[in-house]
């Protein structure tokens, strides 16, 4: 059976959607580092670490952060190698709408493109709040957006935009039934997204907006950051 990571990995490593797919991360993690005014200081979760190795920018907060010994990345497979690789990085196995962590535990949480991975929209709703529960100043979430005309995991064009249930038929039909699984892919849309953070984060005194990288024009994903209010977290 293939570790859980690598049921997503179908475009080629060295083809023309990963290297798409390695330039919008740089985007979205420079603006994650603005939108979120992460300190050096500051402790860092990122949610989502995978054991695939040969896409680029896989692991990029990883890799791409400086302060690595601020760093704890959490996943569902054994991706325990980034200790190894970024010295000072702590791996924790484990799944991101159960967080083995204190309320407040880290300063910041990041997670990329693992929202769409973690079931139905109240497992999402799930997902964010406990991002929101272990952190003590922001955090910062991506997903791809739904109504970008290609599909990121199945490389297809507009069949996502069909109602999901007619989706996940179509993709069981040609051989992609991992894909039709509501708990292997749930895509959002911003409206989606909104609604699903407004319920996971205002509970929580939260204050959010929803952000977008754009691809030739047009969102491709939806960039949620969520700032902790500081007079409703003393209360």
């Amino acid at each position: 059976m293939a570790t859980p990571n690598t049921q997503y990995n179908v475009a080629k490593s060295d083809s023309l959607p990963v290297k798409i797919a390695a330039y919008q991360r740089r985007r979205m993690f420079d603006h994650f580092l603005s939108a979120t005014g992460i300190s050096p200081d500051d402790t860092l979760l990122d949610v989502g670490a995978t054991s695939e190795r040969t896409y680029e920018a896989s692991n990029y907060v990883e890799a791409w952060y400086p302060h690595k010994a601020k760093i704890t990345a959490l996943g569902i497979d054994d991706a325990s190698f980034l200790e190894e690789e970024y010295p000072g990085v702590r791996f924790v196995k484990g799944d991101g709408r159960e967080l083995p962590f204190q309320d407040g535990e880290f300063d910041v949480v990041h997670s990329s493109a693992v929202l769409e991975h973690v079931g139905s929209f109240d497992q999402q709703v799930t997902f964010i709040a406990e991002c929101a529960r272990v952190a003590a100043k922001s955090v910062y979430l991506t997903t791809p957006n739904r109504w970008f005309p290609i599909e990121f995991h199945t490389v297809l064009p507009l069949v996502h935009w069909l109602p999901k249930s007619t989706f996940r038929s179509l993709m069981r039909k040609t051989g992609r039934g991992f894909f039709a699984e509501e708990s292997n892919l749930n895509l959002m849309g911003a409206a989606d997204l909104r609604r699903a953070a407004a319920a996971a984060l205002g509970p929580r005194g939260y204050r959010f907006k929803i952000a977008t990288a754009d691809l030739a024009g047009w969102p491709s994903n939806l960039l949620l950051v969520a700032h902790r209010d500081p007079v409703q977290s003393r209360q």
